[in-house]
């Protein structure tokens, strides 16, 4: 377990290292007010301390990918560490605090518009219609994950799947139109606790009972021969870079009292979400001793089962349960937000204010019209398409991000080369996946790393172009 170790502490020097020089070269201004202050009107716009929006944010992107996708990344063994523990701190880092901070220096703006205003306006248009569509797939997907598990639990008693959709989906219509500081405000900051001190038991009873994780090797240990090159770097999304989270910035950045507390709020709520996945990968391919026998519970019960096996075992039938809750707990706090924040994204597209219950009615019954219709299909299918756009959108808002730092003559490299590196991930993916064009590797790799480097040429040329004209937020 010395790797998993290793990994922890690398991630946690992450945050003050590197962090803090992201923080230094976006160069944020304490005195500056922000949209929280100047724009308050009770609904979405709230003051809150910087504690809760931590745990607020922690809790809107930690939903089943840092979990389910840290369990089918472990298939290819101790590999998965150095993608969560790289990703999250070069790529998710930088990408979830840009995404916060700028919407801050745009008065809470969305993803969509962020992207558009350093991007261009076909950019912002493409945005906002594939956002809302990610949001929904997103709401979705966290409406028939928890559902499926509070079922299987018996929860309360009730061991039908279908009713609790029912239930979850009018929680989720509530959490939608309320005032932020109503619901989320209230109980998500308890719910963000539960889940890190959950997921720290799991850690601790992994070193306690002395688990032993697969040996590293170079070989591709995937038990389907699945090859790492791109596959790895789209499982994985939730705990080392998501572009949901750009979804979820924009909702806590008009809640922030001052810029100083952006890198503890953003980027180190993706660090915090990075060691949830490194302790469930690391629980995933330990507990099963090796990945074939994870690829085995995996096959027998499920991503979900997989879960339930480790957190009863190590924690006994009480804290099994109540790790259990907080893994449930965790996606449905994060899709309650997706159709929020696709809410305020249609917002900012046809300029209605939120202010009044009946605008938000009439923005969030279609949406989740949309998301019932949409559980009906198979989740397997929901989840691949929201993988890779997902990582898509991700890839977008880190161009964003480095157009911004150029425009401003600052370093734009911390975002210009993740930027370039899931562009070459997104693009071998699509070409090659089952669901995209299924080419062979000979095909979509030498054109996925074209496509990074025409992509990375055209940024530099319209990059140069900009620097005459710095911007201004």
């Amino acid at each position: 377990m010395s790797l998993f170790l290793i990994s922890i502490v690398a991630l946690i020097a992450g945050y003050f290292i590197y962090g803090k020089f992201v923080d230094k070269v976006f160069g944020i201004d304490e005195g500056r007010i922000t949209p929280a202050n100047e724009l308050k009107d009770g609904v979405d716009y709230v003051p809150m301390p910087w504690y809760k929006i931590f745990l607020i944010q922690f809790l809107n992107i930690a939903g089943l990918g840092p979990i389910y996708g840290a369990v089918a990344g472990a298939l290819w063994g101790p590999k998965a560490f150095f993608w969560i523990v790289l990703g999250s701190i070069f790529a998710g880092g930088v990408h979830d605090y840009f995404s916060g901070m700028l919407s801050i220096r745009h008065n809470g703006a969305s993803v969509s518009e962020i992207v558009g205003k350093y991007l261009g306006p076909f950019a912002k248009q493409f945005m906002r219609g594939f956002s809302v569509i990610l949001l929904v797939l997103v709401g979705t997907v966290f409406m028939t994950g928890p559902a499926t598990l509070l079922g299987n639990l018996g929860f309360l008693s009730i061991g039908s799947a279908k009713i609790w959709l029912g239930i979850v989906l009018v929680y989720y219509f509530l959490a939608t139109i309320l005032p932020i500081d109503k619901i989320i405000g209230k109980i998500y900051p308890l719910f963000g606790a539960v889940l890190l001190i959950m997921a720290g038991g799991i850690g601790t009873m992994l070193l306690v009972k002395g688990y032993e994780l697969p040996a590293l090797t170079a070989a591709n240990i995937h038990p389907g021969g699945l090859p790492v090159w791109p596959l790895l770097f789209i499982t994985i999304a939730c705990g080392a870079i998501s572009g949901f989270h750009a979804t979820q910035s924009p909702l806590m950045a008009r809640c922030v009292e001052n810029e100083k507390y952006g890198r503890g709020i953003f980027y180190g709520s993706m660090i915090a979400e990075g060691v949830i996945a490194l302790i469930w990968a690391a629980a995933a391919m330990s507990f099963f001793h090796g990945t074939e026998g994870l690829q085995a519970a995996i096959a027998a019960g499920g991503p979900g089962g997989v879960v339930h096996q480790i957190s009863t075992t190590l924690l006994g039938r009480v804290g099994g349960l109540l790790a259990m809750l907080g893994v449930i707990a965790c996606p449905i706090t994060s899709g309650d937000t997706a159709f929020r924040s696709a809410r305020l994204v249609i917002a900012d597209f046809l300029n209605i204010n939120q202010s009044k219950i009946n605008k938000r009615l009439l923005l969030s019954l279609p949406l989740f019209a949309v998301g019932f219709s949409l559980s009906l299909i198979d989740f397997n299918i929901i989840w691949r398409y929201f993988a890779w756009s997902n990582q898509t959108l991700a890839t977008l808002m880190l161009w964003a991000s480095a157009m911004y730092l150029v425009k401003s003559n600052k370093l734009h490299w911390i975002a210009t080369i993740p930027a370039t590196f899931m562009t070459a991930v997104i693009v071998t993916y699509i070409l090659q996946a089952p669901e995209g064009l299924r080419l062979a590797t000979s095909i979509s790799y030498p054109i996925g790393i074209a496509a990074a480097v025409i992509a990375f040429a055209l940024f530099m040329v319209k990059g140069k172009k900009n620097t005459e004209t710095p911007v201004k937020a």
